[in-house]
């Protein structure tokens, strides 16, 4: 695979994407840098979320079918207190591969842990389900890591098809075949001088929902395609879910955040992060999902306006990142015959 960033597929005709329903950005944060590789050849790729000064992290994995490197380093109790990087991927366990090309970028620029000899780039990942979409044998690997990061900046990343969301869908409880597009979205706050900010790559396999007014917004379909389904209404009335595989979803998020946090104070906001997931998605944390929030702080403020504030916006940030994730994405057609509708594309159709 080149390294070189590429751009993703164009949008079908007739599927564009709506505008954003929620502004602001992880990249609001100061001391951090987004950067996606969306991979031309099959829809897949890796986001990389940037610390080069290092910020404390924590995390939290609520879903029974995780694929992560490197959070056990994140318990409070452990002995390394920042990080450097974190990878999110597409391409299942083999996706995992992506965070090795962003440690030698990393190591490149001079960033890392200072371990006498050398510095060792901290970047723990985790990766998502997207092998059913387009050739399984096409996944991120370590050069398509090591190009996200030289694509990374303080911009507003692009959202919807790209980096780990470029071959995510939602909505697969009762089948792919009757699933939507999901994606990348990113959100943010600012509160009492203080940012906190989401990324999130949603591949749920549960329904996206608006939080604001409980709609289903993208996720499985009535039998004819042209309708959402309302996946939990619909197991409630006793139709039942298609068998599936472990881990053949996963929800992923990044939050970060200006104010000065501890370990400890970072793993609770992860844990706040699964409050905003829950909110958007539903079902959620399932046997079939991975899903995981990492938190950052990068401590540039002079102050913090106490944990339940920050737990209060992580919660938001995060639930109103999934919603733009499916907002912007685009649908998408695979050489295999799959057909992936966006939001946008099933509401124009009804």
């Amino acid at each position: 695979m080149t390294s070189a960033v590429r751009a993703p597929r164009p949008a079908p005709t007739g599927s564009p994407a709506p505008r954003r329903r929620h502004p602001g950005s992880i990249t609001e944060v100061p001391g951090i840098e987004v950067g996606h590789f969306t991979d031309p050849r099959r829809p897949t790729g890796c986001t990389a979320i940037l610390a080069r000064d290092g910020a404390v992290a924590g995390v939290d994995v609520r879903g029974a079918a995780p694929g992560t490197r490197e959070t056990d380093l994140l318990d409070p109790s452990n002995l390394v207190q920042q990080v450097h990087a974190i990878v999110l991927a597409g391409g299942s366990a083999w996706g995992l591969e992506a965070a090795t090309g962003a440690v030698r970028w990393l190591e490149e620029q001079g960033v890392g842990f200072n371990v006498g000899v050398g510095r060792l780039p901290i970047v723990p990942s985790a990766v998502l389900f997207d092998l059913l979409v387009g050739d399984m044998r096409i996944r991120p690997d370590a050069a398509a890591g090591y190009a996200a990061c030289v694509a990374a900046g303080t911009r507003r990343p692009p959202e919807g098809n790209v980096g780990a969301g470029t071959g995510a869908a939602v909505g697969k409880i009762f089948g792919i075949d009757r699933a939507m597009k999901g994606g990348v979205g990113t959100a943010s706050l600012t509160v009492a001088g203080v940012t906190v900010g989401a990324l999130v790559a949603c591949n749920a396999l549960g329904d996206v929902i608006d939080p604001d007014t409980g709609a289903v917004v993208a996720g499985a379909r009535t039998l004819n395609g042209k309708g959402l389904l309302d996946s939990r209404r619909a197991l409630l009335r006793g139709e039942p879910p298609k068998p599936l595989l472990p881990g053949t979803n996963t929800t992923l998020a990044v939050l970060a955040t200006d104010a000065p946090l501890s370990k400890a104070q970072a793993h609770r906001l992860a844990v706040s992060g699964h409050d905003g997931l829950a909110r958007a998605i539903n079902p959620v944390h399932t046997p079939s999902d991975g899903d995981t929030v990492f938190a950052l702080a990068t401590g540039r403020a002079a102050s913090t306006p106490g944990m339940m504030v920050l737990a209060t916006l992580a919660a938001e940030v995060t639930a109103r990142a999934t919603l733009n994730a499916v907002l912007a994405a685009r649908g998408l057609t695979t050489a295999e015959g799959l057909h992936l509708p966006a939001a946008a594309e099933l509401r124009a159709a009804r």
